[in-house]
């Protein structure tokens, strides 16, 4: 019987199974597919998801969750970035040359002898030393105190940095590199950053750093640069700042107070904070006993140290303010050096400068007695006239509180110091010692009226009784004939600026109407010394810089701008300035001195110029106002009247007296035989004992013929009116100059 349960007939079986269900299968859909279970369409469906997150087909809460799978591959693909990361920025990060600041080092100043410090040029202070020759406790009290794992790292401590940032993030206070490598990366190369870029830079470096140098190498160069406080850059400098003494004297208790404070060496300095530094000191000494670095006997004989007062010293303070802004300002206009090398560079400037002789000039200049103006100023330039170099210069008595230098920046009329000029024009020109004018006072020359100072009248006078007595109407006489132009040009060959205040072409030029700088009158009277050789004032010996090598020397050898012949003949006519005229103080030194004694129109500028064969010395006082208007110096102590021979010579004298100890005593050469005969200049002829008719008539009858003591520079009258006055320098400078007044005289 058939079977009707499946449509009225049987149910196929095998061949004819798989045909009935080819039969029923849409045209085109699975054609081609593997027969089985994957190739049904249920199968298609239950396909994983590329990303399966949410995850399929697990519970609400569940499928939120990352599985393991999913959790171990993120991990492994940061661990791969960030390899991947540090390898590409080990690769382009560099090592960068030594910041300027890192290798700015102190430039100290000494006195001639190259040992005795002067002063200190510095933007920061830093001495670099050779740690190696330090004792070795020097460096491992920083190693203790900074970083003890500095021998076995690698630059970089991992449990630090994460130490350090998980600090910083949890809102801690912020902390730097933790090791000492880092800290000397950022000291040394790259200066200081904050920034986590910054760190990561700087702990790249640090590794690379490592592996290029040695412990000793790092270790070396984070001592030269760390900061210890008190301004002290590097352990040279703070055991200076700390204990006054050099890294090398440095005890184990003292280097561990100086590793100690570090980390915050301005709060942490015993002056301020005396608990702490000990506490931290202590820290210190435990640890360099647990690290093996001193010795138990060492540790149990510590004493704490004590440390210097802190000081504050002005770099220019006092006297030698002044000579330090000599010394800088000769460094940049001579050596070529710019203030930031100066501040910088570590270099080593020897000075001219003669400790002993800048002591006794300061001693003999603020010696006055007491009563005289305070708008009084004392200038005082010595000179080596061997070699142009300043011996010794008082400026004033301290720079801080005026920064007008009395002998460089001030300027006062040079008086009768500026007749020698005309002298040894005249000589160059014809004439000799043995040419002579009358000497009466009053006396009317090219319409003006001049007179000697007190009116004295003197008969015929040669060039050397001229000289010594000062005697205006001979060399008014005198330098009418050699001409103005000549005696200024011959001011200018001696050492005087061309660009001198006052000096101008009238026949009144020759008293003294130029006004010079100090330092100008004794360049001119250091060419006398020298017997006509000009050497260039200057103050720096030699500089050397931090590497040991000489990059400048003053040069020495000089010009022979005047005769022989007529500089021993002006020399001579100047040594009896000494002898028997205005000078005779000078004397007492006891050994040849020429010179010259010099005051200014009512009393404005008083000089005292002389000179040894090895040795010019100038010496000035003037006045000034309020407001830098020269005014006349107030008479005071001994004297109703500052001359030339009063003070200025005292001065001269109680510094010569010292400056010339250990130098031989030598002559001056002697006068030409030229000297002996009238030369050609002109001049009126010596008067034979029987005649003395005047060549000039005077504006009233001669007074009887004297032959007066030695005496101050002598004045004159003048009728006509005055050249303007020449505008001041640009600068804070008592000027005391302009065209002569009523009177000159010494």
């Amino acid at each position: 019987m058939a079977n009707t349960a499946n449509g009225g007939g049987a149910r196929p079986k095998g061949t004819k199974l798989n045909r009935a269900v080819n039969e029923r299968r849409p045209a085109g859909r699975g054609a081609g597919r593997p027969k089985g279970p994957r190739g049904s369409a249920q199968d298609g469906a239950r396909r994983r998801r590329f990303f399966n997150y949410p995850r399929a087909g697990k519970g609400p809460i569940m499928r939120w969750l990352p599985s393991w799978r999913f959790i171990l591959g993120s991990f492994l693909l940061l661990v791969c970035l960030a390899v991947g990361g540090f390898v590409v920025a080990y690769s382009m990060v560099d090592v960068p040359s030594p910041s300027e600041f890192a290798q700015a080092q102190t430039t100290t100043v000494y006195y001639a002898d190259g040992t005795t410090k002067m002063g200190e040029f510095a933007e920061i202070d830093r001495t670099i030393i050779d740690t190696s020759g330090l004792p070795d406790y020097v460096g491992k009290a920083v190693v203790a105190s900074e970083d003890r794992t500095f021998y076995s790292n690698q630059g970089v401590d991992p449990k630090g940095i994460i130490r350090a940032l998980w600090n910083n993030l949890s809102g801690g206070a912020t902390q730097g590199a933790s090791t000492l490598t880092q800290q000397y990366v950022k000291n040394y190369y790259v200066d200081t950053t904050s920034s986590y870029a910054g760190k990561f830079q700087q702990a790249i470096m640090a590794i690379k750093i490592d592996r290029s140098q040695s412990k000793e190498q790092i270790l070396d160069s984070y001592l030269n640069t760390v900061y210890f406080g008190r301004g002290a850059y590097g352990i040279e400098a703070a055991a200076q700042a700390f204990f006054d003494k050099s890294a090398a004297e440095l005890t184990v208790s003292e280097s561990a107070l100086l590793a100690g404070i570090l980390p915050a060496p301005s709060a942490w300095d015993p002056t301020i904070n005396p608990d702490k530094a000990q506490e931290r000191w202590q820290r210190v000494m435990e640890y360099m006993l647990t690290d093996g670095y001193i010795t138990q006997e060492q540790y149990d004989s510590a004493v704490y140290p004590e440390t210097v007062t802190t000081q504050t010293d002005e770099l220019y303070g006092g006297p030698n303010g002044y000579l330090l802004r000599m010394v800088r300002a000769e460094l940049e206009a001579k050596a070529g050096l710019t203030p930031e090398q100066i501040d910088t560079g570590g270099y080593k400037i020897v000075t001219t400068i003669v400790q002993k002789d800048q002591e006794a000039a300061v001693a003999a200049a603020e010696s006055l007695p007491e009563g005289y103006s305070p708008n009084l100023r004392v200038a005082l330039v010595s000179m080596d006239s061997t070699t142009g170099g300043i011996v010794a210069l008082y400026g004033g008595s301290d720079y801080l509180s005026n920064q007008v230098n009395a002998a460089t920046d001030a300027v006062a009329q040079a008086g009768s110091t500026y007749k020698p000029f005309a002298l040894v024009g005249a000589l160059e020109n014809g004439a000799t010692l043995s040419n002579g004018y009358n000497g009466y006072s009053p006396m009317i020359i090219d319409g003006t009226s001049y007179q000697n100072f007190q009116g004295t009248s003197y008969p015929w006078s040669n060039l050397i009784k001229a000289t010594q007595d000062s005697i205006n109407t001979v060399y008014l006489q005198l330098n009418q004939d050699l001409g103005p132009e000549v005696t200024n040009e011959v001011a200018i060959r001696a050492g005087y600026p061309e660009d001198t205040i006052g000096m101008n072409n009238y026949v009144q030029n020759v008293l003294g109407s130029a006004s010079p700088h100090t330092i100008d009158i004794a360049t001119a009277y250091a060419t006398f010394s020298a017997q006509g050789t000009r050497h260039e004032a200057h103050i720096v010996a030699s500089v050397t810089n931090a590497a040991g090598s000489v990059v400048h020397e003053a040069s020495t050898t000089g010009e022979k701008v005047f005769a022989d012949d007529v500089m021993a003949d002006a020399t001579y006519a100047m040594q009896q300035v000494v002898n028997q005229g205005s000078g005779t103080a000078a004397l007492e030194l006891g050994r040849p001195i020429a010179g010259k004694t010099g005051s200014s129109s009512d009393n404005k500028s008083a000089h005292f110029a002389g000179f040894t064969p090895q040795l010019a010395t100038v010496v000035t006082l003037f006045q000034t106002g309020p407001n830098g208007e020269e005014e006349s110096i107030t008479p005071w102590g001994d004297y109703e009247e500052i001359t030339g021979s009063t003070y200025p010579v005292e001065i001269f004298n109680s510094y010569m007296s010292v400056a010339l100890e250990g130098l031989p005593v030598l002559d001056f050469p002697e006068r030409s035989e030229r000297s002996y005969t009238t030369g050609s200049l002109g001049g009126a002829p010596e008067p034979s004992p029987q005649t003395a008719e005047p060549t000039f008539e005077p504006t009233q009858e001669p007074t009887e013929w004297v032959n007066p003591e030695p005496s101050d520079e002598p004045t004159y009258e003048q009728t006509f009116e005055s050249p303007a006055p020449q505008e001041p320098p640009e600068q804070e400078t008592p000027v005391t100059s302009g065209p002569p007044d009523d009177e000159e005289k010494e």
